[in-house]
């Protein structure tokens, strides 16, 4: 099997990535569904026929959202942020709506930067993450929300009432930690006992720059690239010579020649950089 079949494209990493993130905003946004319908249920301030019909239309509702959300996510490239948050606060009515906690929405400035479709999405799944983290605790009973754009990034501050007793270590922000960091983002935890935990984030609003392939950041003739493309598929360098036509001193040259371009040590770390 050749070095190309084996090491995955950046563009099928990319593709791989954009899958897992659609898969785990659909996963958020179903839990969601899920706890404001059961929230619907227990209501003492419905009767059952109206709980019924109630949790009906928002199955309803939350099915069509789906379609549409799907079909937005294969054409959007950019929300606005004052829309990407009216989307977030949708999502979650029902919860504050017909469950026993406080939200509060602190709105962004209306003149604050389109945010690009994944860094939207990202953004609305890591604050339903964390305000189903903090109901499924039990102990909070308010969550403020807060998103700000300085132009570079966007910033997320979520704050509860619970008992302050939050780490980063915590596993129920496993989720939003790894949507954080597939953006290049920070998150950061503080928490005072008894007065609730608090969740700041950062999102950069631009994708961090892919790193220049070797064969393009670094000058080759192209006999050099020849003999890296071998040394990358693991060929010795009697294998190489034998392939390209040329005498085993030669082919020394050149991968002496592919190191010293490259600041590489060994063939091994040759290889890896040029797979990287």
């Amino acid at each position: 099997m050749s070095a190309d079949a084996e090491v995955p494209t950046p563009a099928s990493r990319r593709l791989v990535l954009d899958h897992a993130r659609v898969v785990a905003e659909q996963a958020d946004r179903h839990a969601v569904t899920l706890e404001s319908m059961l929230a619907i249920l227990r209501s003492t301030r419905l009767d059952d026929t109206a709980a019924r019909t109630m949790a009906i239309d928002l199955a309803t509702t939350a099915l069509v959202g789906l379609r549409m959300a799907t079909d937005q996510q294969r054409t959007s490239l950019l929300e606005p942020v004052v829309g990407a948050f009216a989307r977030l606060r949708n999502d979650l009515r029902p919860l504050v709506r017909f469950g026993d906690l406080e939200v509060q929405f602190v709105e962004p400035p209306t003149t604050g930067r389109a945010l690009p479709g994944a860094v939207a999405h990202a953004a609305r799944a890591i604050v339903r993450s964390a305000v189903l983290a903090f109901v499924d605790k039990g102990e909070t009973t308010k969550v403020r929300i807060q998103w700000d754009c300085d132009g570079l990034n966007l910033l997320i501050g979520i704050r509860d009432d619970g008992q302050g007793d939050l780490t980063a270590k915590d596993d129920s922000l496993r989720p939003i930690a790894e949507r954080v960091s597939a953006l290049d983002g920070t998150l950061s935890v503080s928490a005072t006992p008894g007065w609730g935990s608090s969740l700041d984030i950062r999102l950069p609003l631009d994708p961090p720059a892919e790193p220049e392939p070797l064969v393009d950041a670094v000058e080759f003739s192209a006999r050099e690239r020849e003999v890296l493309k071998l040394v990358v598929a693991g060929a010795r360098n009697n294998a190489i010579a034998e392939q390209l036509g040329i005498s085993g001193n030669t082919v020394k040259f050149h991968v002496s020649n592919l190191l010293r371009k490259t600041g590489a040590t060994s063939r091994a770390e040759l290889a890896a950089l040029a797979r990287s």
